[in-house]
Order: C-alpha cells, then structure tokens, then sequence
C-alpha cells in the first residue's frame, strides 16, 4: 500500500487514491486530535468510504478541501488557528456541493446552532458509535441533514421563543404563493412523500420544487429551510408540529 505523504499546506495528510471501481464517498478529516483521525479513519475505510485527507485546524482544513475535493467534510468545531465554524463557512461559500458534518465533546445548543447556521448538514458527538458515524457520512454524502429529531426541536425552539416577525412573506425571499406552502410544510418536518400527499403533487415534483428552493434561498438543507422560515415569521410558534 503506499504510504501517505504530507502536502505541501500545514497540517494536511494526503491519501492515495482508492482502487478504480465504483465512486465512493471522499472523506476530508478536519480535528486537532490525531488520534481521534486516526480512529475516525479506520471505521470509515472499514466500510468503503475513502478517506482522502486530513488536516489539524481550521485553516489547514480549509486549504484541504480545496485541494483535495471531498464529498463530506468531518469537522471538529473547537479547534486552533481558525475554528471549524468558520472553517465550514468558508468551505460552503466557495463550494455550496460540499457536505459538512460537524463534530464536537459538547452537545450545547449554541454550537449545534453556530455549526448549522454556518451551512453544516449535519451534528455528531465525537463518542458517536461507528456504525452511526458511517450512516451519518453516507445520509449527508447523498444531500439530505443528518440532526438528531431532539437537536433539530431544540433548534425550532429557539425561535419559537423569540419574539414573532410581522406575518406575511418578506419581498426579499421572491417565493411563489406553492413555494411558501412547502417551506411552511418542510418547517413542519414532512417528508417529500408527506408534503405530495398534503398538496396533491407527486413525490419527484415536490422533490424539484425543495431543490430550488434550496438554490434560491441559499441555504444548504432541510433543515435551515426550517430555520429560515421561522426566522421570517412563515411558520410561526406552535406550528412546527401537527
């Protein structure tokens, strides 16, 4: 097997490209813990997925996924030279394809919230069990948010307790009266098949019609698709669940 080689940025471990077969799912390790690379490295590789690289701090990560194309970034939150908030801000904005799971020791509400408003798609705890940390890469490699149900009530909470925006769609998001239908039932957490049922669409349209609005609202998942509509007073308190 060749060996790994150190690239050119600090702190960047490059792999050797997989065999030639079927795509699989790149992985960039972004945590200034060696050991927990390490460790993540194995489980992944166990089970088919390619970890492409690894990277100490923010910053290295960064340079890293610009180089090295990953599918889903793992990204430890506190971390030296450049955290992974910010460090995941700045891998969306110059690749919104790019999937981020963030990573943290701490399961607090203001980084969970900190790490999805940056655009990552999904929250793990670092003690998170191997089969559900590969499930987790392989749920955000394929576009959709991996946060616990807890997390993301958690998170609707927050804004169910701030104070409630003026009703009406703001002229800035420029959404067609369909549009607001499913932002308020994506708000509402209803699948695609749920949200066809309620407005007697079939599943592939409600799909196209969540796809653009991903692209037009800017926002990387469902679930900030939810954020946004409560922070613009779509869904309001009390209506997030049936």
């Amino acid at each position: 097997m060749a060996r790994a080689r150190v690239a050119a940025h600090r702190g960047v471990v490059v792999t050797p490209s997989a065999d030639v077969g079927a795509p699989a799912t790149r992985v960039l390790l972004v945590d200034d813990q060696e050991l927990v690379r390490v460790g993540f490295r194995l489980i992944l590789e166990r089970s088919g997925l390619v970890v492409v690289g690894e990277a100490g701090d923010g910053a290295a990560g960064v340079a890293a996924a610009a180089e090295l194309d990953p599918d889903v970034v793992l990204m430890d939150i506190r971390m030296p030279v450049m955290d992974g908030i910010e460090a995941t801000r700045r891998i969306l904005d110059a690749d919104a394809s790019r999937r981020v799971l963030a990573l943290t020791t701490f399961d607090l509400d203001e980084i969970v919230f900190a790490a999805v408003r940056a655009g990552a798609s999904g929250f793990l705890l670092k003690d998170v069990p191997p089969a559900d940390l590969v499930h987790a890469v392989r749920v955000v490699a394929r576009g959709e948010a991996m946060l616990a149900p807890a997390l993301t009530a958690r998170l609707l909470e927050r804004f169910a307790a701030a104070p409630v925006p003026e009703a009406g769609v703001p002229p800035e998001l420029d959404l067609t009266e369909r549009e607001v239908e499913i932002v308020r039932l994506v708000a509402r957490g209803r699948s695609n098949a749920e949200i066809g049922r309620a407005l007697f669409l079939s599943e592939s349209t409600v799909k196209t019609y969540v796809s653009r609005l991903l692209a037009k609202l800017g926002a990387h998942d469902r679930v900030q698709i939810a954020i946004l509509a409560y922070e613009t007073g779509l869904v309001r308190p009390g209506e997030g669940a049936d």
